[in-house]
């Protein structure tokens, strides 16, 4: 088929249109008028999206190219980790052996030294939904300096053990963990699990710059993210490590961070250690200390209970809405915690976080239905619909105005457990009302 089509949909950034001209037969290796396959221009231009439906559709790679490079060297090139990570194809480790892997890795080492001491203006620009990086100009080429994360990536999956030391150095470059270059390395080592990587890594827990410590907690974060169920999770390991380390750390946000860690853990002395904290001077801390209160599956102790109703008055919003969150989930049904959570329905920078936790509990007093039926004139679509939401649950009489009164969703919505509560409210009326006739 001709690919004419398909070079325009490329170059107009359609995957709708790309997947139907490969799914149709067309050549997902299309030449442009440049004689390079139009994977070249999705990675030029940067088009994940592109390079992703161009991808599933049978691009290769590894097609050698006119000046003797792949598309795959070509991304290693340009500097886009998330680019690299579309493009990089099935079994890349397998692919890479020998001279192959040899020749990306030079190369990405090769441009990550450029990128990182060249001179010159740097724009940051978001890489994918979670991560940035910076452009910057390099023989008269815009190109990604994100080369440290695909160098890092490379390495892992030809299984180089890259010496902890340099990764760190690599990673705190640019201290910034939504940075490609710190999230690709704290997410290597996070994978790494042998008791050296370990104890290497957590060294610099200790180390005078904070933000190697807080790199150090990123690492721990992805470990329990996805290593829970693994060989040498060191879960109890972590969560010692980590209490101790609240004791002793002097800066507030990292000691914010390394609470945020601990309490995705399980340790005895969990809520000991927020009540230590629960007065520090700095919010961020005081922030975290709501989640160390709470243990799944028991009930709040007195004590944790008198100090979230302390923290919901807390100065800071962010603080307030922490405490908030916890008591909803925590929800006793008693008069003082209802009032707690009421009185937050009457705080502008609270109040979604309230109407959230009090729709959801079973607390069927008028006064927190009318509370709720009070706020369905705000203009937060959510707000509305938790409001809505808590009514129906309630079944209570004003669901249906309620639910008008929401308005319409859009998409994205279609799904939502808090309108599928609409269809069982009126399942419900009409049970009801079947059960009255008879």
């Amino acid at each position: 088929m001709d690919g004419a089509e398909l070079i325009a949909a490329v170059r107009d950034g359609d995957t709708e249109a790309i997947r139907r001209l490969t799914d149709a037969g067309t050549d997902p290796d299309t030449a442009t008028e440049d004689g390079l396959p139009v994977l070249c221009t999705a990675i030029a231009s940067y088009s994940v999206e592109v390079a992703e439906a161009l991808m599933e559709g049978g691009a290769d790679p590894d097609r050698p190219l006119p000046d003797g490079t792949t598309p795959l060297l070509r991304a290693i090139e340009a500097g886009s980790p998330a680019v690299f990570e579309a493009v990089q194809g099935d079994d890349l480790g397998l692919r890479l052996r020998g001279p192959a892997g040899e020749r990306a890795l030079a190369t990405a080492r090769s441009w990550y030294e450029r990128s990182r001491t060249a001179a010159g203006e740097r724009t940051r620009v978001p890489d994918d939904e979670y991560h940035h990086v910076d452009e910057l100009v390099l023989d008269g080429r815009r190109v990604r300096a994100g080369h440290g994360a695909i160098l890092t990536d490379l390495e892992w999956a030809l299984r180089l053990l890259t010496p902890v030391d340099e990764l760190v150095d690599r990673a705190v470059r640019c201290p910034e963990p939504d940075h490609v270059d710190w999230s690709a390395v704290a997410w290597v080592l996070s994978q790494r699990r042998s008791p050296q990587t370990r104890s290497a890594v957590v060294a610099y827990r200790r180390h005078p710059d904070p933000a190697h410590r807080r790199f150090v907690l990123d690492v721990l974060r992805f470990g329990a993210l996805s290593g829970r169920s693994a060989r040498n999770s060191y879960e109890r390991e972590n969560a010692e490590l980590l209490a101790d380390w609240s004791a002793e750390e002097t800066d507030a946000g990292v000691l914010a961070a390394v609470l945020s860690v601990f309490t995705d853990h399980e340790h005895p002395a969990m809520e000991a250690v927020g009540l230590r904290h629960a007065g520090h001077p700095d919010p961020r801390v005081r922030a975290e200390v709501p989640f160390a209160l709470c243990t799944w599956g028991s009930p709040l102790t007195p004590v944790a209970r008198e100090t979230l109703l302390a923290l919901v008055r807390d100065p800071d919003a962010r603080v307030r809405a922490c405490a908030c969150h916890v008591l909803g989930d925590w929800y006793d049904h008693t008069a003082e915690v209802r009032e707690a959570l009421l009185s937050l329905l009457r705080d502008p920078e609270v109040r979604g976080r309230a109407a959230t936790g009090l729709a959801a509990c079973g607390d069927g007093t008028p006064a927190v239905a009318d509370a709720l039926y009070a706020l369905l004139d705000e203009e937060d679509l959510l707000l509305r619909l938790e409001v809505a939401y808590g009514l129906a649950k309630r079944n209570d009489p004003r669901t249906e105005e309620a639910y008008r009164r929401v308005g319409p969703t859009g998409p994205g919505f279609e799904d939502d457990h808090r309108l599928g509560e609409h269809f069982w409210y009126r399942e419900r009326q009409r049970n009801a009302s079947a059960d009255a006739e008879r």
